[in-house]
């Protein structure tokens, strides 16, 4: 587990991001006005989570990028090692068949030469 203390926990969060305590208790409200109090209560709910789900993710987003970044350097590493590889076979192979071919030309021609000349 990573113990980096600049990502918040949770339980912080909460503390941070809750309403203070009142110092006395609420009244209770009447029974007819529950279903109002508690929309209220799942619409603050609501708004709770999505702070906290924009602050964790503002938090986070710098460490993702840099662990995606570090992931994907770190995977595409052979891939491009081998892709140099077959690059660099690829290269000599076809390096040597041009030098063989004009040495062959260059032979031919060479004896042709010779020939007519003689």
């Amino acid at each position: 587990m990573n113990d980096d203390e600049s990502i918040p926990v949770l339980t912080e969060v909460v503390q941070e991001t809750a309403p203070a305590p009142a110092s006395a208790p609420a009244p209770v409200a009447p029974a007819v006005e529950a279903p109002a109090t508690a929309e209220l209560d799942d619409d603050a709910w609501r708004a709770l989570e999505e702070r906290l789900v924009a602050r964790v993710l503002d938090r986070l987003q710098d460490r993702i990028e840099l662990v995606l970044e570090d992931q994907v350097r770190t995977s595409m590493a052979p891939v491009l090692d081998h892709v140099v590889a077959r690059l660099a076979l690829e290269l000599h192979e076809g390096l040597r068949q041009t030098v063989e071919q004009v040495v062959e030309r260059a032979v031919a021609q060479e004896l042709s030469h010779l020939k007519s000349r003689s």
